[in-house]
Formats: structure tokens, sequence, C-alpha cells
């Protein structure tokens, strides 16, 4: 029986809708993470400001404060070597690569504005000829579970409006409350975006479903 694959892809991007950070993972069925990567995108990152809303209140993490202090924590991330900067081009070169090796599925939580992201910077990630929304997949799953509303109201993930949450950070918070309680809130950076939020939304999922119906629940 063949082996399925799944490339798990994250962004964090510019106020030119290109993408600053790029974080990928490669995992199996099992929760597995067999590969991961994250680079600095140069010529975007430290090039062009970190996206950021003027309208946030300063202490928003979309804020123009925030957005220079996440700056500043990327260039410590280069210093002691956890990232690294690559032009978009070796960004390509490891998805060709990965392509050949594992054949994946690709997915992301919000696929079209990855796709977009990296349109827009010269990452083709439609070179992979199967993928699906992470986000639409758990909006039809996890989300749709009595669980998960009772999560949401007893740990205050509700919107100004009263709707549930349903970002990447409150489901992987749904699916971590057995096992770890302290799951820290979302960095957006995107490696440990994707690597430690975005795989166990993936590996909840494909735990009572086939690889037909998670295809079918993130159209």
């Amino acid at each position: 029986m063949n082996k399925h694959y799944y490339l798990i892809v994250d962004t964090e991007t510019t106020q030119k809708n290109t993408v600053a950070d790029f974080g990928a993972v490669i995992t199996d069925r099992s929760g597995a993470i067999i590969e991961q990567f994250g680079v600095l995108l140069d010529g975007h990152f430290g090039s062009i400001d970190l996206f950021a809303d003027y309208r946030a209140p300063a202490d928003s993490l979309w804020s123009t404060q925030a957005a220079h202090r996440r700056e500043k924590d990327y260039r410590k991330m280069v210093k002691r070597g956890s990232r690294s900067i690559a032009s978009p081009a070796h960004v390509q070169l490891w998805l060709a690569r990965i392509l050949g090796q594992y054949n994946p599925i690709v997915t992301a939580y919000n696929l079209a504005f990855d796709f977009g992201k990296c349109a827009n910077t010269g990452i083709d990630l439609g070179i992979f000829s199967q993928r699906f929304c992470l986000m639409k997949a758990a909006f039809n799953t996890i989300c749709e579970l009595p669980e998960y509303d009772y999560f949401c109201r007893l740990h205050h993930h509700i919107t100004p409006t009263g709707k549930l949450r349903r970002s990447a950070d409150a489901v992987a918070k749904f699916v971590a409350r057995d096992f770890h309680n302290s799951l820290q809130d979302e960095p957006h950076t995107a490696l440990e975006d994707a690597r430690d939020y975005e795989a166990l939304i993936l590996h909840e999922i494909l735990k009572t479903h086939t690889r037909k119906q998670l295809l079918e629940a993130g159209k």
C-alpha cells in the first residue's frame, strides 16, 4: 500500500502581499514530522515592512508597533541560527525535491491565502497535483463538534460578535486539550505555526477521516 504524505505550508507576509517568512513540514498519516523547512525570503524580509494594520491598537499582534517587534525577533532567530535568509528560487528548489521524493498532498490553514502570497513572491505551490484547505477541513469536521462549542465557550475563544473562534490557534488548543493544556498562543512564525499547530489539526482529522474524505472536506 502506498504511503501518503502531506505538505503543510504557512507564511507570514509583507505590506506588499509577498512572503517574508516561509515555513513547511512534511508529515505522514501517523503524525510523524518527516522534514521541516523555514526561511526568511531575501528581497522581502527586511526590504519590505512586515504586514501591519495601522488601525489596530498598539497591543494588537497586527499593529505597526508589533510588526517592528516581530522583525527584531526574526533578526534574533537569524543570529542564533533558527532561521536563514534564502531566495524564492531556493524555496522552489526545495519544493521540487519534496515533490519528487514524497509527492505529497499540499495544504495550508487558508490555502487560497498562502497560494496567492507565494505566487506573488515567485513560489509556485501549484506543482503539487493534490491539495485541500486545512481550514475548511477543520471547519467541516472539528468545529462542528459539540465538544468544540463547549471548549470555546469555556476558554473564551469567542469573537466580539459572539461566534466561536475557528483560528488555527483555537482549533489546535482544542485538539491538544487532553495532552498539554499549556499550549501557548500561536507565535505567528511560519515554521512553528505549521509544525506545532496546523500539524496537530491535520492529524486529528486523519484519525476519523480517509484521505478521500479529507480532500472532500477541504474543498
